[in-house]
């Protein structure tokens, strides 16, 4: 739907779709590779009529082995091509870590920098769809503790496309997390055509001067209703989209919590080893004297995700995450 000329009303998952399109028609090396992409669109229509438009030396449906076209993807960028990678779900990523880790983020510095891996990784992750066991994982901590491959992580249509187009062209092998739920939840005006978006640049999303709220993916939105709640109590909320796991935007995390002296950081993943820890750190190591009570985590529990109607009961909410405001608030 277009509602003015030059722009688009996308979902998220539309724009992701608008990206590799462009990217298809401005560079003969993107290829697409991934189970089920071509034929059927992609399990999410990620990449419907993708292949009809540029053809199955283009778009490539796979074997059911995402440590096999994972690595073929590697020697096919070390080979002169921009592959993009779709894993069906982040939990299916498992067989493909060794690949990743063992030769994808290493390979610049293995080869004193003779050799990049461009390689963009996409998959939705995240809960709150009622997939089966393993569709719901939220695992970017096993990713952002390696140098040598970025984690980006979109949380509105427009951010998808400029994030993804600036993916596909980085030189280093990124992995790009789509936020399933938040797929088709809303839409915003897209540009059409080419535009890029800086990958390790956070975004602030709302101004305030008594809390940070740090968060990403489908937890932004959660972070937003939450400040909006807030402000109905008189507390005043920063909210930080980070957009970028790895390498994470410190400077937008410091300057916020050293203007409201309290943070409240939002990760649909695990507590333990999660990235709200890595976080944390980043504001003791910038901001401590600035501090007026201690960080607040909001977390996923330190438990496989649960089925269908127990992911409700495991997701942060807005409730959870306005009681967290409110406790840094009465220290």
């Amino acid at each position: 739907m277009i509602t003015k000329v030059g722009v688009k009303s996308l979902t998220i998952v539309q724009a992701v779709n608008d990206a590799l399109r462009t990217m298809l028609k401005e560079r003969e090396d993107v290829i697409l590779l991934g189970e089920d992409i071509g034929k059927n669109g992609g399990v999410f229509r990620a990449t419907e009529g993708l292949l009809e438009e540029f053809g199955e030396e283009r778009v490539m449906d796979t074997p059911l082995s995402e440590a096999g076209f994972t690595g073929a993807a590697i020697g096919m960028a070390l080979g002169g091509f921009r592959p993009v990678v779709e894993i069906q779900f982040l939990g299916f990523i498992y067989p493909a870590y060794e690949q990743i880790m063992t030769h994808a983020a290493r390979m610049r510095a293995r080869t004193r920098g003779h050799f990049t891996v461009p390689l963009v990784i996409r998959a939705p992750y995240g809960a709150g769809v009622r997939a089966p066991e393993i569709h719901s994982d939220s695992m970017e901590a096993l990713f952002t503790h390696m140098p040598g491959i970025k984690v980006v992580c979109p949380a509105s249509p427009y951010d998808a496309k400029g994030l993804l187009i600036a993916a596909i062209e980085d030189p280093d092998p990124v992995l790009f997390l789509e936020p399933m739920r938040s797929y088709r939840a809303f839409r915003e005006d897209v540009p059409e055509g080419k535009y890029t978006i800086e990958i390790g640049k956070g975004k602030k999303l709302r101004e305030g001067d008594d809390v940070t709220v740090i968060a990403w993916g489908a937890m932004v939105p959660v972070a937003i209703k939450a400040a909006e709640e807030a402000a109905k109590k008189g507390i005043d909320a920063d909210v930080i989209d980070l957009r970028t796991l790895y390498p994470l935007d410190k400077d937008i995390i410091a300057e916020s919590v050293q203007k409201t002296g309290r943070a409240v950081i939002v990760q649909e993943a695990h507590a333990t080893g999660g990235l709200a820890n890595d976080i944390l750190a980043v504001i003791n190591d910038t901001s401590f004297f600035y501090q007026h009570a201690p960080v607040e985590r909001v977390t996923g529990f330190d438990v496989p995700v649960p089925f269908f109607a127990y992911e409700d009961d495991y997701l942060p909410t807005p409730s959870r995450v306005l009681h967290a405001m409110e406790k840094v608030m009465r220290f």
